[in-house]
């Protein structure tokens, strides 16, 4: 890993709305193949920070930057661009077409790049393990099965970096753990991946988590010892906020820890083992 290799850099980014920070001044940067958790509280700011990441809504301070440009120096077509080409959207809810089979729920996210291809579809269901199910109605699939479809359309056009919201939410033990598994599968295949999420379970397997309260950063630690060790040899600074808040975390403090979040409940605050 190379200072080159980050792949994601915040430089004091705000989200506002009159009188609301929904996110306050935070620098972070991730570098190319980083597993990362943003966890928080209902209304902390996750996802808000996340639609930015992706491309999803526009700061109204500070700079994003994925592969060293900045998205504020984009034309919508190249901004487009970016959407299609680097970044793989899964959502809690699954946003599939209901009258669409699963191999033509992944297909259109081909369309957008003029090329539908539904050999390559059908690879990407093979990966998340869903190849029989290729030509099942959204309707007949359970809502596992429908999370996996959403992860292969995610990955139909080889994102560079998989952004990922409350990817569980909806789901029970057994299916949380099956997508938990294809994302450790990708990560190990290098992609970038940024989850939201407020399940313990699911936190845990990143790299690296940090915590939003309102706004503000508030903590930051690693769940993989030697993924900190490369990021800071290439380095990697931990993440900080310019806010005045208490609690804030500063450039100049030391990490803050914190514990993770309120156990879900379908995991009875088990630990998961690969």
């Amino acid at each position: 890993m190379k200072g080159s290799d980050m792949l994601l850099e915040l430089d004091h980014i705000s989200k506002i709305y009159g009188d609301l920070k929904a996110v306050d001044d935070l620098n972070l940067t991730v570098p190319q193949g980083q597993w990362l958790a943003i966890v928080g509280s209902s209304g902390s700011g996750k996802t808000t920070l996340m639609n930015m990441i992706g491309c999803m809504d526009t700061p109204s301070k500070g700079s994003v930057m994925l592969e060293g440009r900045k998205l504020e120096d984009l034309s919508a077509k190249q901004l487009a661009d970016v959407r299609k080409n680097m970044i793989g959207l899964v959502f809690q809810k699954f946003y599939l077409v209901p009258h669409l089979t699963a191999v033509e729920n992944v297909m259109v996210a081909q369309y957008y790049h003029s090329v539908v291809n539904e050999r390559q579809a059908l690879e990407a269901l093979e990966r998340v393990g869903l190849k029989e199910r290729a030509h099942h109605l959204p309707g007949q699939l359970s809502g596992g099965e429908q999370q996996r479809v959403c992860i292969a359309r995610a990955l139909i056009n080889c994102p560079k970096i998989i952004l990922a919201d409350e990817p569980t939410g909806n789901l029970d033990e057994k299916n949380e753990r099956i997508v938990l598994d294809l994302f450790r599968d990708l990560h190990e295949q290098g992609t970038t991946i940024i989850v939201v999420t407020h399940d313990a379970l699911v936190a845990s397997q990143a790299e690296r988590e940090i915590m939003l309260g309102h706004g503000v950063l508030v903590g930051e630690k690693w769940n993989d010892e030697a993924a900190r060790t490369a990021y800071e040899q290439a380095g990697g600074k931990p993440a900080f906020t310019g806010s005045s808040a208490e609690g804030a975390q500063r450039a100049d403090d030391l990490p803050i820890g914190f514990a993770d979040p309120t156990k879900s409940a379908k995991t009875g605050g088990e630990a998961y083992e690969a």
